[in-house]
């Protein structure tokens, strides 16, 4: 294993001058479209991978809500989650938008657990016929690794105030009133999505157990529990935000040439990382 993480340091460190020096020609070399009439009516906006960090998608969504000419926005979504925070703020910048212009959430691979929160709000909600949908739930997990340090001879020292403020410790195991807090803070946050889910899908709150407690559905069950409103493909996802947005012409916006190549170059740097500590990977 330490062999192979080695090995994938040697190769960012071998190739990363040559990378660098390829993003800067582009830089120099790309032509700028400041320039160039922008008649584009709709826009892509895309939520991939952990949500981490809110901020610029955030960024996107409001050029996007100022933007005059954008009539329509197809908001991709392939996430299986992530920090609460920027779930949240990532759900409530899309209802904002959904009532100034249409927008039309897409499920691609995952939209699922915070990803599916950013989604909620959207003026409709499709999902590819193959994507993973839902996991309305909230998870907080933390290693013990006591038995591990004894093992090494080694003794923690803590000096705190305030009863919780170990809440959480990887250093021993969680006390009976820590872990009650723990659920306690975990049942607030799912309590607060429920919510949210139940008021943008206009849902029965009786009927929770159905489309909430952490279920992960099918495209079809989700259409049927009413968490989605359509199944289809991608082109199908474009050609209803276009009937949405009555744009007689569709013209997508185009995204920044510069972003599209470091989104390509990010992508495959990970996926060549990922072989070399990881090796093979199913895929399906």
């Amino acid at each position: 294993m330490f062999k192979k993480i080695s090995d994938a340091l040697k190769w960012i460190g071998s190739h990363f001058l040559g990378l660098l020096f390829i993003l800067i020609v582009l830089m120099v070399i790309m032509p700028n479209n400041d320039g160039a009439i922008d008649n584009s009516n709709l826009q892509e906006i895309e939520l991939k991978g952990p949500i981490i960090s809110s901020d610029e998608i955030l960024k996107e969504i409001e050029e996007a809500k100022n933007n005059k000419r954008i009539k329509g926005i197809l908001f991709s979504i392939n996430s299986p989650g992530g920090a609460v925070a920027p779930s949240i703020d990532i759900s409530y910048a899309i209802r904002d938008l959904s009532q100034i212009k249409p927008v039309l959430a897409y499920g691609g691979d995952v939209m699922a657990s915070g990803g599916y929160y950013s989604a909620i709000y959207a003026s409709k909600i499709m999902a590819n016929p193959g994507s993973i949908v839902g996991s309305i739930g909230v998870i907080m997990e933390g290693a013990n690794i006591d038995p591990l340090l004894k093992k090494v001879g080694i003794e923690t020292q803590i000096v705190k105030q305030g009863t919780y403020k170990e809440v959480g410790t990887m250093s021993r195991e969680w006390t009976p009133q820590e872990r009650k807090e723990l659920e306690t803070l975990t049942k607030d946050t799912y309590d607060l999505f429920v919510k949210d889910v139940t008021m943008a899908r206009k849902l029965n709150i009786a009927n929770i157990k159905n489309y909430a407690d952490a279920h992960v559905y099918s495209a079809s069950r989700a259409k049927n529990v009413g968490l989605i409103d359509l199944i289809g493909t991608k082109q199908q996802a474009k050609k209803e935000i276009e009937k949405m947005a009555n744009v007689k012409e569709a013209k997508w916006k185009e995204k920044d040439k510069f972003d599209i190549f470091f989104d390509k170059l990010s992508s495959e740097t990970a996926s060549k990382i990922s072989s070399y500590i990881f090796g093979l990977k199913a895929v399906l």
